[in-house]
């Protein structure tokens, strides 16, 4: 897939050079947040663009590059072109760290990404040393966890897209009988907390709990496990492709239990691993459930489409709003960086396209998701109880 701009790292040594010289030119320090207020303002996004995790990188760089291309063609920020490059993390937090000491070098005034929880809590510590606001599409509590004033997610935490399937599965459904099938990596040890931490408080105990390693492809030990428990529902907290291909073969086990999980679980990339069939039924916690949901996101996808000939979706939407959100506060703050940016966002009320952000000390902007269920090959709005 063509992808104007992209930066593609193949030497850890040029990076780690650039990041010897962010050490005396950080972009938000004092000496740097008046030094050019002529030329155009520097957005880093940072996402895989290569390997298993690309389809989000492809994605959020879309939606990003979409808010820039409409604030641009009104004129950009205060009479400023924006300038948005992107740089490929391709999923390694080592990688996104030399990343985060090279956009510190380079001017960069803000980071949208990454969609990679391991990826941003590596790069947070960086970035905040830099004083760089970030927006990032991961929600692991992980990344809430590392305290940085600097950081802001463009969505929920685990803990929020748990509960609210908790409160479907278990409350309003009645299921109990619940396996876990999670990978050790940032976004699946977070997915496995914060639903077994909103099971016990039910006092619900699932039934079995396999632990994959994010590069896993066949699963059959683990779903065999499964299997001879016989759940109702099969929770699974993995990225897309991964999902996709756990569903995929638990089903080809004779797994007939309800599938359940966050975001990962909405998208088409999971959708067409899995296969449609196999996806069906599939229960999805997400605060932005398809491009029908208000008349900003039906607008926001007929721009979308028509940039790129292809659906938007969650992660783009993320993106989307996230950039908007730097923008607006860039603009409201007569061009400040460092911290009086991040404190501009963090005052930032925002109506986006999952929600109004209103952001908390912690930088958690939205608090809310929905229920959708996979029928007929889409993610639609649960029914009402």
């Amino acid at each position: 897939m063509h992808r104007p701009g992209i930066r593609r790292l193949v030497a850890s040594m040029t990076l780690l050079a650039a990041g010897a010289a962010a050490a005396c030119s950080a972009p938000g320090s004092s000496s740097q947040s008046t030094s050019d207020s002529s030329g155009p303002v520097k957005i880093a996004v940072v996402n895989a663009q290569s390997g298993q995790l690309s389809s989000l990188g492809a994605w959020e760089y879309k939606g990003a590059k979409l808010a820039v291309d409409q604030w641009n063609a009104k004129g950009g920020v205060n009479g400023r072109k924006i300038q948005l490059d992107v740089f490929d993390d391709a999923g390694d937090p080592t990688v996104g760290t030399n990343l985060a000491r090279k956009i510190s070098s380079e001017g960069y005034i803000a980071m949208i990404g990454t969609a990679e929880s391991a990826v941003t809590v590596a790069m947070a510590p960086v970035l905040q040393q830099a004083k760089i606001p970030s927006i990032t599409s991961g929600q692991s509590p992980s990344i809430i966890a590392v305290k940085s004033p600097f950081q802001f997610l463009n969505g929920p935490t685990s803990t929020t897209y748990d509960e609210t399937l908790a409160k479907y599965l278990v409350d309003q459904k009645g299921q109990k009988n619940i396996a876990f099938i999670t990978n050790n990596g940032s976004y699946g040890k977070g997915e496995h907390d914060a639903f077994g931490k909103a099971l016990a408080g039910r006092g619900v105990t699932p039934v079995d709990d396999q632990v994959v390693t994010t590069d896993q492809k066949d699963f059959s030990a683990a779903l065999t496990s499964i299997r001879q428990k016989n759940p109702q529902v099969l929770f699974v907290g993995t990225e897309e492709v991964e999902a996709g291909l756990i569903v995929k073969q638990a089903r080809e086990l004779g797994i007939t239990a309800t599938i359940a999980g966050a975001a990962p679980m909405g998208t088409t990339v999971y959708l067409t691993t899995a296969g449609a069939s196999n996806a069906e039924g599939t229960v999805v916690s997400s605060p932005y459930l398809s491009n029908e949901t208000s008349d900003a996101a039906r607008q926001f996808a007929q721009a979308y489409k028509a940039a790129y000939n292809e659906d938007a979706e969650l992660h783009g939407a993320k993106a989307y709003d996230g950039t908007s959100i730097f923008l607006t506060a860039l603009k409201t703050s007569n061009g400040a960086t460092g911290q009086q940016l991040a404190d501009a966002i963090r005052g930032t009320k925002y109506p986006g396209l999952l929600g109004t952000f209103t952001f908390d000390q912690t930088g958690v902007g939205i608090h809310a998701t929905s229920i959708g269920v996979i029928t007929g090959g889409k993610l639609i709005a649960a029914p009402a109880s």
